[in-house]
Order: C-alpha cells, then sequence, then structure tokens
C-alpha cells in the first residue's frame, strides 16, 4: 500500500508527488500523460524563473526533476474509480488496482474541442487554448477568438492590446459573459464581431494562415486571414472516475478547503480540476505543494496512516 497515490502528471500532481517524496512518503503517480495542458502551450514566459521556455521543455524539466526522487510513475493509465477500502483507498485502471493511504486528485481540466479539421495539425502551431498563455505570442498579428462565453471575451479582452485584429467568432446570436466585458470589446477598435458564426477549418501549411467560416443565417463561407486561432469554448474538469460523494461546484469542480481537503477524509485535490480561481500553472504547482503537505499532514496525525 502506497502512502499517497496521485491522480494526474501535469503541474499540479507533478509538484505533489515531489513535495510527497521529499517528506518520505512512498508515492505513485497515475496519469495519461506527463505535463497535461501545460504541454498544450507553445510558449510560456510567465513561470518564475523562465524568462521564456515553450510548453514542452517545460514539461521536460518537470519530468527530469521527478526522476530524482523514488517516485512510482504509471503512465498510459487512465483512473476508473476510487474506493474506499480498510486502511484507505483503492483506485481502478483500465489495467490495474493500486492501494493508497491517501489520494490526490491532480487530473486537471480537458479543453473542449471543436472536432475540425485542422484543430489537431496545428496544435501549437497557431491554435492554443489558452490565450492567458499565449496570447503575447501573437503580438501584431491577426488572430481568431473562437466562443462566446467570458472565456472567449476574456481572452479576446487580453489580446486587444497585443494583436493586430481580433475576430470573435460566435456561433450564437449573440454574445453571453459578463456586460462590462461586453461593452470594452464592443469598444474595440481592432475586433470584428462574427456573431451567427460557425467555423468550419484552420488551414495552412506549417503554421496557421486562414481560418474558414459560414454566416449560419445567409449560409455563405469565407476565408479569414490569421496567425492564430485561440479556441475558447470551455474546458471541462476531468472527473469521471471521482465518486459521487465527492462534493463538487455547479460546473463541476472539486471543491477543497484551505489544505486541499475534500469533503471525503484522506482524499485531497489540487490544481485546475478544483475550484481555484485561476487556471495557471504556476498556481497548479502552488496547489499541488498545498495538497501534498496536507496529506503528509494527515497521515502524520492519525494512526496508522487513517
Amino acid at each position: 500500500m502506497y502512502d499517497v497515490i496521485i491522480i494526474g502528471a501535469g503541474p499540479a500532481g507533478l509538484t505533489a508527488a515531489v513535495y510527497a517524496a521529499r517528506k518520505k512518503l512512498s508515492t505513485l503517480v497515475i496519469s495519461e500523460n506527463i505535463g497535461g495542458q501545460a504541454a498544450l502551450s507553445s510558449d510560456i514566459e510567465n513561470y518564475l524563473g523562465f524568462q521564456f521556455v515553450t510548453g514542452a521543455d517545460l514539461v521536460q524539466k518537470f519530468e527530469e526533476h521527478i526522476k530524482e526522487f523514488d517516485i512510482d510513475l504509471e503512465l498510459g493509465s487512465n483512473v476508473k474509480s476510487i474506493t474506499e477500502i480498510a486502511g484507505g483507498f483503492e483506485v481502478e485502471t483500465k489495467e490495474d488496482r493500486y492501494n493508497g493511504r491517501v489520494v490526490v486528485i491532480a487530473s486537471g481540466k480537458i479543453p473542449k474541442r471543436l472536432n475540425i479539421s485542422g484543430e489537431k495539425e496545428f496544435l501549437g502551431k497557431g491554435v492554443t487554448y489558452c490565450a492567458t498563455c499565449d496570447a503575447p505570442l501573437f503580438s501584431r498579428k491577426d488572430v481568431a477568438v473562437i466562443g462566446g462565453g467570458n472565456s472567449a471575451l476574456d481572452a479576446t479582452l487580453q489580446s486587444t492590446k497585443i494583436a493586430n485584429k481580433i475576430y470573435l467568432i460566435n456561433i450564437n446570436p449573440k454574445l453571453g459573459g459578463d456586460e462590462v466585458v461586453k461593452e470594452k470589446i464592443e469598444a474595440a477598435e481592432n475586433v470584428t464581431i462574427l456573431n451567427s458564426t460557425e467555423t468550419l477549418k484552420i488551414k495552412g501549411e506549417v503554421f496557421v494562415q486562414q481560418l474558414k467560416i459560414k454566416d449560419i443565417i445567409s449560409g455563405l463561407e469565407t476565408n479569414l486571414d490569421v496567425q492564430g486561432v485561440f479556441i475558447e469554448i470551455g474546458s471541462i474538469p476531468s472527473v469521471n472516475f471521482v465518486p459521487s460523494s465527492i462534493k463538487r461546484n455547479e460546473i463541476g469542480e472539486i471543491i477543497v478547503d484551505a489544505r486541499n481537503r475534500t469533503n471525503i477524509t484522506g482524499i485531497f485535490a489540487c490544481g485546475d480540476v478544483t475550484e481555484v480561481l485561476e487556471k495557471q500553472i504556476i498556481i497548479a504547482a502552488g496547489e499541488g505543494s498545498k495538497a501534498a503537505l496536507g496529506a503528509y499532514e494527515y497521515l502524520a496525525r492519525t494512526k496508522d496512516g487513517r
């Protein structure tokens, strides 16, 4: 039985693993991949200690760091369930079952996909799911923001001072989101709002060059010349394996306290899968450290780790 089983190997999960290992807790990390959404960022300029680093390079640094510790890593595995057992919890994957005294859920969020041609091919080559992370890379370029809710509005507003021109493409007849933000966007001279517009295809050679769209009302199809596409149609917490007894907010994020404890004793959560306000790499890493320290305190103060 492990002291700690961590589900997820993004910034939150890996930081939790390092902190747990430094406390001499036997630690297992289960994840489909290493890096999570951090690996999707093409360039990162707001992670302390790195004036500039690509998502792939930062994730490689994470991986090199955890290899310095006695941490078991099970990659390519999707967790199916967490079940409470005597002395801890059983975590089941498709391939195996693992027992741990404590579970830390750091499974992150999954960006909603458009599922159109070119989306996957140009990921990191002009296509991004994180304007906060990547908008500065498109300085003085023409970009498209796809979406009509708060995440799309925020991405557009951030881009107004960075990009040359922004097309805000909304499949619905009118924008949703906060009125104050909408007013600022409508007043921005470099923003063109295209409501009732469907995104059909992302095109280019090595990098994004064009976006094919269709006016839903007229049926007219056109191509926009853009160098960046911010897909901001929301994301969903990766919680399909989480017990229904764990409390979540209205959008499915796990509710935690200041020590990253869930309402189930012995289960902690951290990073983007929780209701933490901002979804940033450095914030996720900090939350991971808090969760591991909380788990350590819990194990240290409870008889037999329970």
